[in-house]
């Protein structure tokens, strides 16, 4: 057995041990005894977290530069449009699919109020920040200094700078004209920094089974039970749709457009998925997904840029995932929703999703526009905040697992129709 496949063996090894111990606690230990252990284990899968954490944003700043910088500007036009074009067509896809789903499942819970009480000063304070956010600020707040958004880890600002300065440098290159030799030798000191980031990645691999471990033991310790309580309704309708998607939507999108076994590229893929749901973030995962694609000889100019915006803005798992919530709203508040309205639920879905941002639980802060568009009163909303509030460390696993496998197969895809993957690069 490799290496690669040995450390995938322990992952999951990791990952399955933690969660039948968390299981295990969760059942047999008072929460009194959890709120006293929990402290001396979540350190050790927090620092995974963390450690992820530091080495994403630069990777996102030095890959995009590079992959910017590195394909010429018609080619990448064009790709960057078709990335951006597949990522629109499974969200819509995705959302479509989730109203469906959720309307055939028809979500419920019993107790709702009850239920709900417990999390309501959390959802007031999050309905309450989240209506202050205006879209003015949003737009503005893409364009900050590269450095102060490198310090507060916000995805946006560095993508768009980052591949903004890229262009501007592959725009001196293709001129030939003065500073081009300086500006190739710069890309080139940024392609040394890029793999240097890639080979710190592999050193913080050699800790992933124990982090892994760590964050399914405190996951499931702490929310695990919720999914055989009065949530299991809610949850099976998630879970059946996030599967749905990673394991027939996906696959079939491989077999059709690229016209081969689709289980190779999702053996890869593996790790990646596995990632995103023990962390619960799209970002934190970026480097596991950059090596899944290194590992499918998918050219580094394409991942770079296709992989962080994915991050950032194709959120298939969220377009499943809220559907199910603004059901379970029109459920217990007696709400008969029309053909338009349903229409217009699916577009702001899928529109909010985008905000999402790629960090945990990021789709609980987009139930509030969702809900408030539907017409309910604030108290209703933050009642089914609440409730989400509830559930959602648990659904946020397998809706950030969906999201990160969207991305990975939709450049998977790309690369492979634009002749970006090196057949002889390929690892198994």
């Amino acid at each position: 057995m490799d290496k690669k496949k040995a450390l995938l063996v322990r992952i999951l090894i990791g990952f399955i041990l933690g969660s039948l111990l968390g299981l295990g606690l969760s059942k047999w230990c008072s929460s009194e005894t959890l709120s006293r252990l929990m402290p001396f284990i979540e350190p050790f899968g927090n620092v995974l977290v963390s450690m992820l954490k530091m080495v994403v944003y630069p990777i996102i700043l030095f890959s995009l530069i590079y992959g910017a910088a590195s394909i010429p500007l018609k080619k990448s036009g064009r790709v960057g449009g078709l990335v951006m074009l597949w990522y629109f067509a499974t969200s819509v896809f995705a959302t479509v699919f989730g109203v469906a789903l959720a309307w055939l499942m028809n979500p419920s819970v019993n107790g709702a109020k009850e239920l709900a009480s417990t999390y309501m000063e959390g959802a007031n304070k999050i309905t309450t920040s989240t209506a202050a956010n205006s879209f003015g600020d949003f737009i503005v707040g893409i364009f900050q200094n590269p450095f102060a958004a490198l310090a507060d880890g916000l995805f946006l600002p560095i993508i768009v700078f980052a591949i903004a300065f890229g262009l501007a440098a592959r725009c001196i290159i293709d001129a030939e004209g003065e500073g081009a030799s300086s500006v190739r030798t710069m890309i080139t000191v940024i392609d040394g920094a890029q793999q240097a980031m890639f080979k710190l990645i592999d050193w913080v691999m050699l800790y992933f089974p124990f982090g892994v471990f760590a964050l399914s033991l405190v996951n499931f310790a702490q929310n695990g039970t919720l999914l055989f309580g009065p949530y299991l309704r809610i949850a099976s309708c998630v879970i059946v749709g996030v599967a749905a998607m990673m394991f027939i939507i996906y696959p079939l999108a491989i077999a059709i457009f690229c016209r081969e076994n689709p289980l190779k590229a999702l053996r890869k893929i593996r790790p990646a998925m596995l990632t995103a749901f023990v962390t619960r973030s799209s970002a934190a995962t970026l480097p596991v997904s950059f090596k899944s694609m290194d590992d499918l000889g998918v050219s580094r100019s394409l991942s770079s840029f296709s992989l962080p915006m994915g991050a950032t803005v194709n959120m298939d798992g969220v377009c499943v995932h809220l559907p199910v919530f603004v059901i379970l709203a029109a459920n217990i508040f007696g709400y008969d929703l029309s053909l338009s309205q349903i229409a217009m639920l699916c577009l702001s879905i899928m529109f909010a999703s985008v905000g999402a941002g790629g960090i945990p639980g990021g789709s609980v802060f987009l139930l509030f526009m969702v809900l408030e568009g539907m017409g309910l009163q604030a108290d209703q909303v933050s009642l089914v905040v609440a409730l989400a509030l509830g559930i959602n460390p648990i659904l946020d696993m397998f809706e950030t697992s969906c999201n990160v496998t969207g991305d990975n197969v939709c450049t998977y895809i790309v690369a492979k129709k634009n002749g970006m993957v090196d057949e002889s690069n390929l690892k198994e």
